[in-house]
Protein backbone atom coordinates (compact mmCIF):
# COMPACT_ATOMS: atom_id res chain seq x y z
CA UNK A 1 0.00 0.00 0.00
CA UNK A 2 0.74 3.65 -0.93
CA UNK A 3 1.94 5.77 2.58
CA UNK A 4 -0.87 8.26 1.75
CA UNK A 5 -4.23 7.67 0.06
CA UNK A 6 -4.31 8.74 -3.25
CA UNK A 7 -6.29 11.86 -4.83
CA UNK A 8 -7.10 10.00 -7.86
CA UNK A 9 -7.09 6.09 -8.17
CA UNK A 10 -9.00 3.74 -10.37
CA UNK A 11 -11.92 1.59 -9.38
CA UNK A 12 -10.34 -2.01 -9.17
CA UNK A 13 -13.94 -3.48 -7.39
CA UNK A 14 -17.10 -2.28 -7.09
CA UNK A 15 -18.77 -3.92 -4.23
CA UNK A 16 -22.09 -2.36 -3.17
CA UNK A 17 -24.01 1.01 -4.11
CA UNK A 18 -21.47 3.34 -1.79
CA UNK A 19 -18.30 1.57 -1.55
CA UNK A 20 -15.18 0.54 -4.01
CA UNK A 21 -12.10 -0.74 -4.01
CA UNK A 22 -9.10 1.32 -5.71
CA UNK A 23 -5.49 0.43 -6.75
CA UNK A 24 -3.25 -0.05 -4.00
CA UNK A 25 -5.78 -2.03 -2.21
CA UNK A 26 -7.76 1.25 -0.79
CA UNK A 27 -11.42 -0.27 0.10
CA UNK A 28 -13.46 4.01 0.00
CA UNK A 29 -16.95 4.49 1.71
CA UNK A 30 -19.10 7.31 0.23
CA UNK A 31 -19.41 10.17 2.36
CA UNK A 32 -22.88 11.22 3.15
CA UNK A 33 -24.94 7.96 1.60
CA UNK A 34 -26.18 5.04 2.51
CA UNK A 35 -27.61 2.78 -0.03
CA UNK A 36 -29.62 -0.40 0.05
CA UNK A 37 -27.37 -3.76 0.92
CA UNK A 38 -26.28 -6.43 -0.98
CA UNK A 39 -24.56 -8.51 0.87
CA UNK A 40 -25.42 -10.10 3.56
CA UNK A 41 -28.85 -9.95 2.59
CA UNK A 42 -30.20 -8.36 -0.90
CA UNK A 43 -32.33 -5.45 -0.05
CA UNK A 44 -34.62 -3.77 -2.07
CA UNK A 45 -32.42 -2.07 -4.95
CA UNK A 46 -29.48 -3.22 -3.72
CA UNK A 47 -28.46 -4.78 -6.59
CA UNK A 48 -29.86 -1.61 -8.97
CA UNK A 49 -27.79 0.50 -6.46
CA UNK A 50 -24.51 -2.21 -7.43
CA UNK A 51 -25.59 -1.72 -10.70
CA UNK A 52 -25.74 1.75 -11.00
CA UNK A 53 -22.56 2.11 -8.85
CA UNK A 54 -20.46 -0.26 -11.64
CA UNK A 55 -21.73 1.74 -14.44
CA UNK A 56 -20.71 4.78 -13.11
CA UNK A 57 -17.25 3.52 -11.34
CA UNK A 58 -15.91 0.13 -12.70
CA UNK A 59 -12.99 0.24 -13.80
CA UNK A 60 -12.07 3.65 -14.45
CA UNK A 61 -10.08 6.71 -12.54
CA UNK A 62 -11.95 8.16 -9.78
CA UNK A 63 -10.92 11.45 -8.21
CA UNK A 64 -11.30 11.12 -4.12
CA UNK A 65 -11.88 13.93 -1.92
CA UNK A 66 -11.47 13.89 1.47
CA UNK A 67 -14.12 15.90 3.92
CA UNK A 68 -13.04 15.89 7.66
CA UNK A 69 -11.78 12.07 8.48
CA UNK A 70 -9.96 9.91 6.74
CA UNK A 71 -11.64 6.99 7.64
CA UNK A 72 -14.48 5.03 9.07
CA UNK A 73 -14.18 2.85 11.93
CA UNK A 74 -13.99 -0.32 9.65
CA UNK A 75 -10.57 1.23 8.40
CA UNK A 76 -12.40 2.36 5.06
CA UNK A 77 -11.56 5.73 3.66
CA UNK A 78 -14.41 8.14 3.69
CA UNK A 79 -14.73 10.30 0.03
CA UNK A 80 -16.28 12.16 -2.36
CA UNK A 81 -15.94 10.00 -5.06
CA UNK A 82 -15.84 11.86 -8.77
CA UNK A 83 -15.90 10.36 -12.36
CA UNK A 84 -15.01 13.20 -14.74
CA UNK A 85 -17.08 16.06 -13.41
CA UNK A 86 -19.95 13.72 -11.97
CA UNK A 87 -20.17 13.60 -7.55
CA UNK A 88 -20.99 9.77 -7.95
CA UNK A 89 -22.15 10.25 -4.28
CA UNK A 90 -24.93 12.98 -5.44
CA UNK A 91 -25.54 10.78 -8.36
CA UNK A 92 -26.94 7.54 -6.49
CA UNK A 93 -28.68 9.88 -4.66
CA UNK A 94 -30.33 11.63 -7.69
CA UNK A 95 -31.32 8.06 -9.18
CA UNK A 96 -33.12 7.03 -5.74
CA UNK A 97 -30.56 4.07 -5.27
CA UNK A 98 -29.18 5.67 -2.06
CA UNK A 99 -30.67 7.59 0.88
CA UNK A 100 -29.14 10.24 2.41
CA UNK A 101 -27.19 9.83 5.90
CA UNK A 102 -25.28 12.60 7.82
CA UNK A 103 -22.05 11.69 9.77
CA UNK A 104 -21.11 14.65 10.95
CA UNK A 105 -18.50 16.30 10.90
CA UNK A 106 -18.41 15.37 7.22
CA UNK A 107 -21.17 17.17 5.79
CA UNK A 108 -19.79 19.61 3.29
CA UNK A 109 -22.02 18.77 0.40
CA UNK A 110 -24.91 17.80 3.12
CA UNK A 111 -27.19 20.49 1.56
CA UNK A 112 -26.36 19.41 -2.12
CA UNK A 113 -27.33 15.73 -1.45
CA UNK A 114 -30.22 16.52 0.64
CA UNK A 115 -31.71 18.94 -2.42
CA UNK A 116 -31.27 15.69 -4.56
CA UNK A 117 -32.85 13.43 -2.40
CA UNK A 118 -36.16 15.70 -1.88
CA UNK A 119 -36.81 15.59 -6.10
CA UNK A 120 -36.21 12.05 -5.72
CA UNK A 121 -38.10 11.24 -3.13
CA UNK A 122 -41.11 13.99 -5.16
CA UNK A 123 -41.16 11.88 -7.87
CA UNK A 124 -40.95 8.52 -6.43
CA UNK A 125 -38.01 7.53 -8.30
CA UNK A 126 -36.04 4.25 -7.13
CA UNK A 127 -36.21 3.91 -3.59
CA UNK A 128 -38.63 6.31 -2.55
CA UNK A 129 -41.49 4.62 -5.29
CA UNK A 130 -44.51 5.11 -4.38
Amino acid sequence: MQLSPPEVAKVIQVIDGDTITVAGGYRVRYIGIDAPEVYPEKEAYGAEAWQANRLLVEGKSVRLERDVFEADRYGRLLRYVYVDDIMVNAELVRQGLAEVKAYPPDIKYQDRLEGLESVAKAVGRGIWTK
